[in-house]
């Protein structure tokens, strides 16, 4: 088949299940792969790494005129992404120390066992919806302050956020698109007008720190305050549903590592790692320079739409030896499963977290289920890509 039509076949819903044999394609066609609509692909891991890295390549929506509202901060180019993101984190805490994130190890230990209680033997768990789906969104809802009772509602809004942020072949609006827009304005004055309930009323969460800052220099308008709230809650939980989803299935799929695990349980921090660059729950980005940059010979213009292909850089052999094997033990784990640069995943401390915690509750009751549909249905996403259920007969 032709290389400009690999976007297309990688996006397809048939190629979910397993699209790697394509990645290897796209590797093989070179560093960039120019598509029919224009675009080009990277699906090698050093030319990811340093376009990741270069300032000349924006991830603003609005350098391609595709909207016209002010984005959240993960698609905001620095100076105003540094600032927002700076007062995005304060509520986690002091760089470099022990902060909101690691004070809720215990909760979290503590959330997984509950939702492990009505686990029994002989009966059969969706793994995504009765586990890897609540875990998250009940500890983001809970950093953020959200009632539990209100938790239900973030389901709906964040299968319609995630659907609009899809990488696609073509650029035209879709009813995802208007969907998603529909869903993030719900979304964003729900979390404005809880927040503002705190203002004078602080709790100990995200959305009573961020209405209550002392100081004006520091305090974020309205529109940035929804646009933030909205933001992590879907990226403290759509990426970890995967991370934890593709974990078990992997080890499902391969026993002899998941014994390994149940005897090592030193190992699950790194087995982790390689998930992530295995299986990362997160498989493309997307990066539009705003000046001629040169990869490996080829010049891409100005407002090209450049697809990073982060899961085939993760199995690039001249980067990674014997790349396709899964590896709990590997030493050297320098994925890209978090992106990387300025934009690399603020979330990635939490994400780590849970996934161990996830995965070390798990794999006692992994030993002796099987999967009870190899593969499972996937989530229509390519680039947020997982599982959307993982029935397992316990």
């Amino acid at each position: 088949m032709e290389p400009d039509t690999l976007l297309a076949r990688i996006t397809d819903y048939t190629s979910r299940p397993y699209p790697y044999p394509l990645y290897a394609e796209l590797r093989e066609a070179g560093p960039v792969v120019r598509q029919a609509d224009g675009s080009c692909l990277v699906g090698t891991y050093h030319e990811i790494a340093a376009l990741l890295h270069d300032p000349r390549m924006s991830v603003d929506p609005r350098t391609r005129g595709e909207v016209t509202h002010k984005p959240p901060f993960l698609r905001l180019d620095d100076p105003e992404h540094h600032r927002l993101r700076t007062l995005a984190m304060r509520p986690f805490g002091p760089p470099h120390s022990p902060g909101r994130v690691d004070a809720m190890r215990g909760e979290i230990d503590r959330i997984t066992e509950g939702l492990m209680e009505p686990f029994e033997a002989g009966s059969q768990v969706d793994i995504v919806d009765d586990f890897a789906y609540p875990l998250p969104v009940t500890v983001i809802c809970r950093l953020l302050g959200v009632p539990r009772e209100d938790e239900p509602l973030f389901r709906a809004w964040s299968d319609a956020l995630v659907a609009a942020a899809d990488v696609r072949p073509e650029a035209d609006t879709t009813e995802a698109d208007k969907a998603g827009d529909q869903a993030r304005i719900e979304m964003g004055g729900y979390l404005v007008n809880l927040a503002e309930q705190r203002r004078g009323r602080p709790g100990d969460d995200m959305l009573s720190a961020f209405v209550n800052e002392p100081d004006p220099a520091l305090r974020l308008t309205q529109e940035e305050l929804a646009e933030t709230a909205v933001l992590l809650l879907i990226a403290g939980h759509e990426t970890t549903v995967n991370l934890i989803t593709n974990g078990v299935l992997t080890l499902l799929r391969q026993p002899e590592h998941l014994d390994h695990l149940r005897r090592e349980p030193a190992l699950l921090p790194r087995a982790v790692e390689e998930l992530l660059r295995y299986e990362p729950p997160v498989h493309m980005r997307e990066r539009v320079p705003h000046a001629d940059i040169e990869v490996s010979g080829t010049t891409i213009s100005p407002g090209t739409s450049v697809v990073l292909v982060l899961a085939s850089g993760n199995r690039d052999p001249k980067r990674f030896p014997d790349p396709d094997r899964f590896d709990p033990t590997r030493p050297d784990i320098e994925h890209l499963g978090f992106g990387g640069g300025i934009h690399l995943c603020y979330g990635a401390p939490l994400a780590r977290i849970e996934a161990e915690s996830a995965l070390g509750a798990l794999i006692p009751w992994l030993g002796s289920a099987r999967l009870s549909q190899d593969p499972p249905p996937y989530r229509q996403n390519a680039m947020l890509r997982g599982p959307r259920h993982l029935p397992v007969d316990l």
